[in-house]
């Protein structure tokens, strides 16, 4: 089968591409800049991917004629746009009149469980997608899921944010509606086994796990599984808008996924069709077995994907990658250099496991609070980590930082800000090789916007020789 894939570089997409080779299947990835689609040595020589913005409909010109089954994975939750609603219809309707020049036969979709009335706008958006999606002349095939329980997936961070942080919780009344989670490894299952069978053609499908509960039973249970003792009290208080400042300041969640978020959670979602179990019996995985599976691969360290793979501002017209070289005008710089004797490997493993729980080497404490301040004008903040505690990848989020290059043969680690500034921002370490010996090069460099780009610089400035001077020093000097 040949299968276009889009959403290819989202926490769904990144795990299900491996199957489908796996599978024989003949795979295009869609993706808008091919630059940041960091594909596996094993898979590169046996995908092919095509350049293509769903928001552009000129640059679509390019799909393979011979399509036989096109995955639709994309969606704007966490756009900062208010009504995103109108960005996944632009993005549907232009799929769709770019499939109908191919041979296509399905479309599969992955959407959300709406069988409740008064929906929140994210579920209203998903079912007017499916609509969209089905005036294509390929057959639709929807698969409706609840909340996602995996290793980096979004519900599962903020839960894990929630109980991991919170001994005590103030929560709203929406902690009382049901949901039936479903572990990602089961929601992988279905979307290869409905790919090119016509029983699915055309029909829509829930799934979910074994399981229905209400968010707070989840939060308890999540607090079980890792022996923690948490308390939990509801009041009817909160604002939606509360509700969402109140998640998005407790866990590494943007606010408009917040909102987004909580404005979805005031709906049951649970299953009410089994007809999907009739056609492909199968056993989901129970909540605490998704989030035990969950856990080991974290420790591990083999989480394939997660939801801040996606572009933090959910803009679909950014492209960081364009920031993968610092500008060489109109750029403030702070350059420090320091010479080593010990092992480079050392070294640069210092490097690629900076931030995190590791850290920033020197002053966390003022990182933190520039963090929280990030957090207070609606900026990222300094929760969302990092994949991996060892391991580093072109498009991964570093606390409020991208990762534009991590070339380890060339000792080279770049990152652009994605925090609140008045400029844009970079910080490179490089480690060079000369005759007279080993150097580390530190350089953060800063293109401010107008004056107060300026004033911000010249601001922070003093703090530079403190957070900077003792970064390099303790990176070269780090011993564990």
């Amino acid at each position: 089968m040949k299968i276009l894939l889009t959403g290819a570089n989202g926490y769904i997409g990144k795990r299900l591409l491996p199957l489908l080779v796996e599978q024989g299947h003949e795979v295009t990835c869609l993706v808008r800049d091919p630059r940041r689609f960091g594909l596996p040595a094993t898979l590169k020589e046996k995908v092919q991917v095509e350049k293509g913005d769903l928001l552009d409909l000129n640059s679509l010109k390019n799909l393979p004629p011979d399509i036989d089954t096109a995955y639709y994975l994309v969606h704007s939750m966490g756009g900062d746009g208010k009504d995103f609603s109108k960005m996944e219809d632009q993005a549907a309707r232009n799929f769709t009149v770019s499939l109908n020049t191919t041979s296509a036969k399905q479309i599969i979709y992955l959407s959300g469980i709406a069988n409740v009335g008064n929906l929140s706008t994210h579920l209203s958006s998903r079912l007017h997608v499916e609509d969209v999606l089905a005036e294509a002349k390929a057959s639709l095939t929807v698969l409706r899921a609840a909340i996602i329980i995996g290793s980096g997936s979004a519900s599962f961070e903020i839960l894990r944010d929630l109980v991991e942080k919170l001994p005590v919780m103030i929560t709203p009344k929406w902690l009382k509606s049901k949901c039936q989670p479903i572990g990602i490894r089961d929601v992988i299952f279905y979307l290869t086994q409905v790919q090119g069978d016509q029983r699915f053609y055309g029909k829509s499908f829930e799934i979910g796990g074994p399981e229905v509960m209400t968010y707070k039973e989840m939060i308890l249970r999540f607090a079980k599984l890792r022996g923690l003792k948490r308390y939990i009290i509801s009041v009817p208080v909160l604002t939606p808008r509360l509700s969402s400042y109140w998640l998005y300041f407790v866990t590494s969640t943007s606010f408009s996924l917040a909102r987004n978020l909580v404005d979805s959670l005031r709906n049951d979602v649970v299953v009410i069709d089994h007809s999907i179990e009739n056609l492909i019996p199968h056993h989901c995985l129970t909540f605490d077995q998704a989030i035990k599976l969950a856990f080991s691969r974290i420790e591990q360290n083999m989480v394939v994907s997660s939801w801040k793979d996606a572009l933090v501002s959910g803009n679909m017209h950014l492209n960081y990658m364009d920031f993968v070289q610092i500008p060489e005008h109109g750029v403030l710089t702070d350059k420090k250099r320091r010479k080593f004797n010990r092992p480079v490997d050392e070294v640069q493993q210092n490097i690629w496991r900076i931030g995190g729980e590791r850290g920033w080497y020197k002053t966390d404490f003022l990182w933190r609070i520039r963090g929280l301040l990030d957090k207070m004008v609606g900026g990222v903040g300094l929760r969302r980590g990092r994949r991996s505690p060892y391991d580093l990848k072109a498009g991964d989020t570093l606390d409020f930082w991208r990762v534009l290059v991590a070339d380890e043969q060339q000792r080279r680690l770049l990152l652009y800000a994605e925090m609140r500034l008045p400029g844009e921002a970079w910080l490179q370490f490089k480690i060079c090789e000369e005759a007279d010996g080993n150097y580390l090069e530190q350089l953060a460099a800063y293109r401010p916007n107008g004056l107060i780009g300026r004033l911000y610089w010249y601001a922070v400035l003093p703090f530079h020789s403190i957070i900077f001077g003792g970064m390099i020093e303790n990176i070269i000097d780090y011993r564990k």
